[in-house]
């Protein structure tokens, strides 16, 4: 195994690791603390969910073809998070959250050092895992 495999397997094992932490970090929040998910938290949940499972696949199988769908997903998340945070930090755009369910979207169960909260944490793993996704589609063989 080269050092440019060994960079992949390790990057693609990373980006499964950190969603892995992700999902359960969300599951820790809702069915440990119940703290109930608001309607974007739900659809950050149903991009990264699917990734933990995608790739784990993709991580035993060393299929380093699937970064372009995991990396879709996790930029479409991203996207979501962003604009979840946003609703929570920016006081002129609270009214986009207040109705956004039985929970409001702006509502902040933690706000660790006055700016991380759980869209935030959500984000940095999106993040991450694009970027990961990006190095590796960029740095596969087959390119």
């Amino acid at each position: 195994m080269t050092n440019r495999e060994k960079r992949l397997e390790q990057t693609l094992f990373a980006s499964w690791a950190i969603a892995v932490v992700a999902t359960l970090g969300s599951l820790y929040f809702s069915e440990v603390l119940m703290f109930v998910p608001c309607e974007l938290c739900w659809y950050q949940r149903i991009l990264m969910y699917p990734l933990t499972i995608h790739l784990g696949i993709a991580v035993v199988r060393r299929d380093y073809n699937q970064s372009l769908y995991a990396g879709v997903m996790a930029v479409i998340g991203a996207g979501i998070s962003t604009y979840h945070y946003l609703i929570q930090k920016i006081s002129t755009l609270h009214e986009l959250g207040a109705a956004c369910g039985v929970i409001p979207c702006t509502t902040q169960y933690i706000n660790w050092f006055g700016f991380v909260t759980i869209p935030f944490l959500a984000l940095a793993a999106f993040v991450s895992i694009a970027l990961m996704q990006l190095y590796i589609w960029r740095n596969r063989k087959d390119r």
